[in-house]
């Protein structure tokens, strides 16, 4: 693979340009993906935040849902933050009676576990591999812990026997709650590292799509 590998970001609802922007900053070339067409040219893919139930319904509108499918079980790297960690989980709590997840990740994942908009917030975090990193580019990020978002946020309730947890809430009524896991090329985040302007996770993802 090149060394500017092709990460798409699914285009369908949800926050998409920030994406983008700290794909761009990971040394990816950076595409949004709406069609099929799209999706088999992607090196690896991001799945934003948004609203689970809707992209869920949008996926199978613009026919994306089984060729998406099939392209994580062949082993196409997918990192999902906030909606995106739903979408990729096998099993979903308090979820609509018709919500359907795609798959991937050996978890259990409760929708909106921290509460509704209002009780959104901000902490820092120790993220496995990325908190004890510094990166070739430069930035305004080095080491450290990363400043995460939660925004009507998931965590993860169960994690399979292959899931590698990246990191847990460390402090408040949600300290030790799952936040932050990875399966292979999976990679999923309660919280949302795109709006931070701390480009890290998506570096660690870039790392993932190249060795993949």
């Amino acid at each position: 693979m090149s060394a500017s590998p092709v990460v798409g970001v699914l285009g369908l609802q949800g926050d998409t340009r920030e994406h983008l922007a700290a794909l761009t900053a990971a040394g990816t070339r950076a595409v949004l993906v709406r069609r099929p067409a799209e999706l088999a040219a992607v090196d690896g893919l991001v799945l934003p935040g948004g609203e689970s139930t809707v992209i869920d319904k949008l996926l199978r509108a613009f026919d994306l849902r089984e060729p998406l499918v099939a392209r994580i079980a062949e082993g196409l790297p997918v990192y999902g933050s906030c909606a995106g960690m739903i979408l990729l989980a096998d099993r979903l709590l308090d979820g609509t009676a018709d919500q359907q997840t795609l798959g991937g990740l050996d978890v259990t994942v409760r929708r909106n576990a921290f509460g509704r908009q209002v009780d959104s917030f901000e902490t820092d975090l120790e993220v496995a591999g990325v908190s004890d990193r510094g990166w070739e580019a430069p930035g305004p990020e080095d080491t450290g812990p990363v400043h995460a978002v939660f925004i009507r946020a998931p965590w993860v309730e169960e994690v399979g026997a292959g899931v590698e947890v990246l990191g847990r809430v460390g402090t408040g009524p949600a300290a030790g709650k799952v936040v932050a896991v990875r399966a292979g090329n999976l990679l999923a985040t309660s919280f949302h590292p795109e709006i931070t302007g701390d480009t890290r996770v998506h570096r660690l993802f870039a790392e993932v799509v190249r060795t993949a």
